[in-house]
């Protein structure tokens, strides 16, 4: 297993280099992937796999836009797309890839299709980390496991179309036929993962809910408001004012971070921006720190 240095502290991971596409293929060889449903992870993860000769099927409520998204992406009724129900009763592995409330809705029938050494296999660790309130607790005699692309399913599909792979997060909750480990490393290749990091099933929802409550959704679109009202309070245009706050966030800096990471962006800016950003950086870490210590722990309670 490769070792990555992440701000000074070696870390497991596992590359595509090192788990290649021909060993996915030879541990799912014998495997039919059932991708249950096709919102927002399942055709990323679906396409990707059927382009990599892994065969797959999709399950899906019947006559829905997403069945007929599977359809307008050449998943063939009857023979590669099937209800919800048949597919997990075809698969081997089952991808759970509803959302988290479908995922409480379908379980009891969902679990009835599940054969011994089948494998559950989870996107995101939330139905299995909150099992006492979802229900969704899986027989013994099943391998429960976990590939979480850390990314939309759209950036999914579309770094695997670009030559790139996709960071993602897996885990192991059950190993029942003692091959969960391969299975899920195979899977993650096989649905366009570059690296896979080793994590568990509660770390990763942890991580995941905080990240969405926080930078990557909720403390942005706060922050966002907050600048902009501003602006807007102290005589600023609106245009002026949402320029400044949105347009040259998502549309010029934020693709330079992408690209360069944040110690460029400082070296290439204005020293006018390189020292009000230094000068700044720790008063805003320290105003939301708080916040987020009570974020975390409303996630974990």
């Amino acid at each position: 297993m490769a070792k990555i240095d992440f701000g000074g502290v070696l870390e497991d991971v596992v590359t595509s280099e090192e788990f290649s596409m021909e060993r996915a293929k030879n541990v799912l060889k014998n495997e039919t992937i059932a991708v249950l449903g096709y919102g927002v992870q399942g055709p990323g993860q679906a396409m990707n796999m059927r382009d990599n000769d892994i065969r797959v099927i999709v399950g899906q409520r019947k006559g829905g836009q997403s069945w007929k998204k599977a359809i307008d992406d050449e998943f063939i009724p009857g023979e590669t797309l099937f209800p919800l129900e048949e597919a997990a009763e075809r698969g081997t592995i089952i991808q759970f890839l509803v959302s988290d409330a479908g995922q409480m809705a379908t379980w009891p029938k969902i679990k009835a299709c599940l054969k011994e050494e089948d494998a559950l296999c989870f996107s995101h660790g939330f139905s299995i980390t909150y099992k006492e309130q979802t229900g969704v607790d899986p027989p013994e005699n099943v391998d429960v496991i976990m590939v979480a692309p850390k990314g939309s399913g759209r950036t999914v599909r579309s770094n695997f179309l670009a030559g790139s792979g996709i960071n993602s997060s897996y885990a192991v909750f059950r190993d029942y036929t003692g091959k969960a480990r391969e299975r899920t490393l195979a899977i993650g290749i096989a649905i366009g993962s570059g690296y896979l990091f080793p994590t568990t099933f509660e770390n990763e929802v942890y991580s995941d809910l905080v990240g969405e409550r926080g930078v990557l959704m909720g403390c942005l679109a706060g922050v966002m408001e907050a600048q902009y009202n501003i602006l807007r309070k102290h005589g600023h245009s609106p245009s002026e004012a949402f320029n400044e706050t949105v347009e040259e966030l998502t549309q010029s800096l934020i693709r330079l971070v992408a690209e360069n990471g944040m110690d460029w962006m400082y070296t290439n800016c204005s020293t006018t921006a390189q020292r009000g950003a230094l000068d700044w950086r720790h008063r805003f870490r320290d105003a939301v720190t708080p916040v987020f210590e009570k974020l975390y722990k409303s996630v974990v309670s």
